[in-house]
């Protein structure tokens, strides 16, 4: 099945994957999901763990037939926007964006894993140098992607292919224990 975006109004992610369970066919379409990020930020002293929309404003949906995806999302009665629509076709996510978006979320394609929108944490330890290296995560092997890492706020600034351009999303890390 291929990946399609849909643009919803913000904060209506999870009511308009509702609608969709509830009002479009079961086999028209694969996921439909929102991808969530976990980090961790201070408050009043202490570290909380904090679960926020990676891409707020959309949601994913894995389909073979776009067109009848189409027509189908208009029985939806919040706003749904199914991206690429300003061409003769519907424009799916390249396999570039699929890899990041499955890496990211720990999904390997072999049907195996439980289904998971989220992006955890990734751990990194600071080399000699100030090197930082990515121990494990999300982001072990993706180092290509990082721009920045923000240490005092333990967030990575990463930059991935989205909808035929680029765009920055804050991943969360931590530092490992040295032994």
């Amino acid at each position: 099945m291929n990946y399609f975006v849909l643009q919803v109004s913000p904060r209506e992610e999870e009511k308009t994957e509702t609608h969709i369970r509830k009002l479009l066919p079961a086999g028209l379409y694969g996921q439909c999901f929102h991808p969530t990020r976990m980090i961790r930020k201070k408050f009043h002293g202490k570290w909380v763990e904090v679960h926020e929309r990676l891409l707020p404003g959309y949601v994913f949906i894995t389909t073979d037939d776009a067109a009848e995806l189409y027509s189908q999302l208009k029985k939806v009665p919040l706003l749904t926007r199914l991206l690429g629509m300003e061409t003769d076709s519907f424009v799916r996510l390249s396999e570039r964006e699929e890899r990041w978006l499955d890496r990211l979320l720990g999904q390997s394609g072999t049907g195996t894993e439980p289904e998971k929108n989220e992006v955890g944490l990734s751990q990194i330890d600071i080399q000699e140098g100030n090197a930082i290296r990515i121990v494990s995560g999300p982001l072990k092997d993706l180092e290509g992607m990082i721009r920045k890492i923000n240490l005092h706020k333990m967030i990575a600034e990463v930059e991935v292919p989205f909808m035929n351009g680029e765009t920055v999303i804050h991943l969360g890390v931590e530092m490992v224990e040295r032994q």
